[in-house]
């Protein structure tokens, strides 16, 4: 990729590769991917009345080369709603070359220019080149995740 990426808004026409860096996406989580699940998060990626968005990169060429998938939600500590940036993912043949980067910049971007009270992600601990990004941006807030699965109970 020999320029900056355009960061954009998805659109219906980015479905197909929406899917495979999806996919790619879910088995990196070590999931397998399950087609009535993609289904739903990409209609609700669609629907404007779902607090569920996203954006891509894409290269000069208009190929999608990173997606981010990210929520808008309210918060009992803030008066202003919050974005979680629940799913990253740049294609491993170009990933390093700033559109990870970018994406965040944008969501940033657009935390400012709405009034968001805060942008905040997860990463698995041992997901060390994504980290090497993020701490870029902020240090670890030092939380621990506790997850209750409906399966666990």
């Amino acid at each position: 990729m020999s320029t900056t990426p355009l960061i954009r808004p998805i659109e219906a026409r980015d479905e197909a590769r929406w899917r495979v860096l999806w996919d790619a996406y879910t088995r990196f989580y070590e999931r397998e991917p399950q087609e009535a699940q993609t289904r739903h998060t990409w209609a609700r990626i669609l629907d404007p009345h779902t607090p569920v968005h996203a954006i891509v990169a894409e290269d000069e060429a208009g190929m999608v080369i990173g997606i981010a998938n990210y929520l808008l939600h309210e918060n009992t500590s803030t008066m202003t709603q919050v974005c979680y940036l629940q799913d990253l993912f740049v294609d491993p043949a170009v990933r390093a070359q700033g559109a990870g980067k970018r994406m965040i910049d944008w969501l940033v971007d657009e935390m400012k220019a709405r009034k968001w009270s805060r942008l905040y992600w997860q990463t698995k601990e041992n997901n060390y080149r994504a980290r090497s990004l993020y701490d870029k941006y902020t240090s670890h807030s030092g939380f621990v995740r506790y997850v209750i699965g409906n399966e666990d109970i």
